[in-house]
């Protein structure tokens, strides 16, 4: 015989509780019995696990495994596997899941419908019973209560054995968001359990660090991918450190693919057509809607995140914008930003965007001094293309922009100084200064850098695309030899020695040679129109 009940499943508590016999007894009855044959199918177990005493007290034909090959026939058609299966996998084995697998298991709930592929499973194996037993589940709590769990699920999705009906939830569950835990069911916590041991276990974290506090809004998910994030951003800073050179744009990519964005509703002035939402966070400083001025909480989670990309920048200030000043980061991912103004933004903002895209130029309008009313009669040759991908841009963000539409992966970084700087906490600002954050000072000219758009009906735009002396038929009234806009060769700032760290100076640190210094010879910047 096959032992003690429940000695062959011994990770499954529900089944050691009742007789093994009894759950074979099931499948066996199923397959001994033509009329209960709903799809034409006889269900059967193994000759072997006849011999061996599985089934008792019952004659059962069994199946062959040829018998079962047959029935196989047009399954893999009907039954596809999800199509991201095709793709890469980036690095793991074929024995971990993707993480579009856990997108798709953690928002399911007790209710779910399902649907199991007939017979997926070979006679002979271990799993051959246990699938007879659980496949029977039309829903998640049933299929929980048969005797499957999580990993299960994970690996019968991915190989196309079970088709989802729904219910399910538009996000997974957040615990941090669910004040009365009573209203959980079983399916939820055994997932909840279940997905932050498969997490700590697949990115080398600790499973306690994946505890998420009440009304933190992170998910456990977005916890998981947020550490990664934090540690690949400690050990680049250290990398850097030691080898005595600048953040490189890669060690900034590989950040921004292991952060976990947010979905940010509140930003409506970028937000695309017929979308409610982007992939949008903030680090650094900002004020809330109750009016209270303070570092966002990812901030605080995650300082080496925010510091990596402030060192980025400092490493590539070229000579004559070296007083660029900022208190807060926003990062976004993904999405193309519609015609819009930035309303509460203090003087100039640097832009970067990083990742394998084609496409998502910055269209501009350097003197948008916001006369026009409707921004949608600007006039095209009034505009100017930033390439983004390729340089480093500093624009006026209270000027009208959009981004054009892209393929691929884009990420980018906007360095900015929120309105509300002058007011900002004495233990705020010395923390951005210990960030690499250079905050103005409540009496700072907002025009230093970029003078004041002059509007669109005398003159047309400047600007400077090199580290020489901007162009001279940028001078005016409104701001003598400052452009209207800034463009810097990513690839000519990216040489060189990095400029020293906030936490590096405070230690006594002395600048190394060559830091600071502008190592920007481009010879291309941005484009007149899109030329």
């Amino acid at each position: 015989g096959w032992g003690s009940p429940g000695s062959l499943f011994p990770s499954t508590p529900r089944d050691s509780c009742k007789p093994l016999e009894a759950m074979v007894a099931r499948v066996s009855q199923r397959a001994g019995v033509p009329s209960a044959t709903k799809r034409g199918v006889r269900k059967a177990v193994t000759k072997a696990q006849v011999q061996k005493g599985a089934v008792r007290g019952k004659v059962v034909k069994p199946m062959s495994t040829e018998e079962w090959r047959k029935l196989q026939g047009g399954m893999a058609e009907k039954w596809p596997a999800p199509a991201y299966m095709e793709g890469p996998r980036n690095g793991r084995s074929h024995t971990s899941y993707r993480d579009e697998t856990y997108e798709v298991v953690t928002r399911w709930s007790a209710e779910t419908r399902i649907a199991y592929r007939p017979h997926a499973k070979a006679p002979g194996s271990k799993s051959h019973i246990r699938y007879e037993e659980y496949s029977r589940a039309r829903t998640v709590a049933e299929a929980l209560k048969f005797g499957s769990f999580p990993a299960d699920w994970c690996w019968d999705y991915e190989r196309g054995f079970i088709r989802v009906l729904g219910p399910v939830r538009e996000e997974p569950l957040d615990i941090s968001k669910v004040m009365d835990e009573s209203r959980l069911t079983e399916v939820d916590r055994v997932i909840h359990r279940w997905h932050r041991r498969e997490l700590a276990k697949s990115l080398g974290l600790k499973v306690e660090d994946l505890a998420v506090g009440k009304g933190s809004g992170e998910s456990v998910l977005m916890r998981a991918h947020r550490l990664v994030a934090q540690r690949d951003a400690k050990a680049a800073l250290e990398a850097s450190r030691r080898e005595g050179r600048k953040v490189r744009e890669e060690e900034v990519l590989r950040v921004l693919r292991a952060w976990r964005f947010a979905r940010n509703v509140t930003r409506l002035n970028v937000l695309p057509d017929g979308q409610d939402w982007v992939y949008s966070d903030t680090l650094g400083l900002l004020r809330d809607r109750a009016g209270v001025i303070h570092l966002t909480p990812a901030t605080e989670l995650y300082p080496e995140v925010a510091q990596l990309f402030n060192q980025y920048l400092l490493d590539r200030l070229p000579e004559e914008v070296q007083s660029f000043k900022w208190t807060t980061i926003n990062v976004n991912c993904n999405y193309s930003a519609k015609l819009h103004r930035d309303g509460t933004n203090f003087g100039p903002s640097f832009i970067k965007a990083f990742g394998d895209f084609s496409g998502g130029l910055l269209k501009y309008w350097p003197e948008d001094d916001k006369k026009v009313d409707k921004m949608e009669e600007l006039k095209e040759k009034d505009a100017v293309t930033l390439d983004l991908k390729r340089h480093l841009g500093m624009f006026n963000g209270y000027c009208a922009h959009y981004v054009q539409p892209f393929e691929g992966e884009r990420y980018t970084v906007v360095f900015f100084t929120v309105g509300c700087h002058s007011k900002t906490p004495a233990d705020c600002k010395e923390r951005l200064l210990r960030l690499g954050m250079q905050v103005p000072e409540p009496d700072e000219n907002p025009h230093a850098l970029l003078r004041a758009p002059r509007g669109y009906r005398t003159g047309d735009a400047t600007a400077t695309t090199s580290s020489t002396t901007p162009s001279r038929s940028g001078d005016g009234p409104s701001g003598r030899g400052v452009p209207s806009f800034r463009a810097y060769a990513a690839a000519d700032l990216g040489k060189g020695t990095g400029a020293v760290r906030r936490g590096d100076l405070a230690a006594g640190a002395t600048p190394a040679r060559g830091v600071r210094q502008s190592a920007l010879k481009a010879k291309v910047g941005p484009t007149r129109n899109g030329r």
